[in-house]
């Protein structure tokens, strides 16, 4: 792609989002009963489109409001998740609360093992991945918009997928320092 094809694309993404930011911030506002929160969100949805390869999309409008939609709905569940561990964290009968560092320390382990398998894969594997599980696409709309068939996207996710279970299904050593050789 040309400097200028991609001046372009940039030129249309910052146009369209422009355009429909005021019905991104409407629409996540409902969502989070927050119209601040709302704007944040918006805003590092921005950063996100920004920042990384362009994606080729036929309807961008539709996809920011759907983007922007399942933004909303993440942050909501992550509220959740953060109000539900701030509970177990505070409760002391809990048995598992006693866990809770370790369980934290696992859980980013893993993170991190799935991020660096997510790193590893084909740039069309990993955005594949991304449009479906960060935001929401169908695999027929991956399809269409990359212009591949629906069968080699599923094929893609299931590489994507079998790579990341398999990045968590060896347990960490303890020991292993990050940047230390394996066996």
């Amino acid at each position: 792609m040309s400097d200028s094809e991609a001046g372009g694309g940039r030129a249309r993404f910052l146009q369209v989002f422009l355009a429909q930011r005021a019905r991104m911030e409407a629409l996540v506002s409902r969502r989070v009963g927050c119209r601040a929160t709302a704007s944040d969100l918006v805003q590092d949805l921005f950063l996100r489109f920004w920042r990384r390869p362009e994606v080729k999309v036929e309807a961008l409008d539709t996809y920011l409001l759907r983007s922007a939609s399942n933004l909303a709905i993440d942050y909501l569940r992550s509220e959740g998740s953060r109000d539900r561990a701030a509970e177990g964290l505070h409760d002391p009968d809990e048995p598992q609360g006693a866990q809770a560092p370790e369980q934290a320390l696992e859980v980013d382990h893993d993170l991190q093992r799935i991020e660096t398998a997510l790193r590893a894969l084909p740039e069309r594997t990993r955005q594949i991945f991304l449009l479906n599980r960060i935001h929401g696409c169908t695999y027929g709309e991956i399809a269409k918009a990359m212009q591949l068939s629906q069968s080699a996207v599923e094929k893609h996710m299931m590489r994507a997928l079998e790579a990341c279970k398999a990045s968590v299904a060896e347990p960490a050593s303890p020991l292993r320092r990050p940047g230390s050789a394996r066996r």
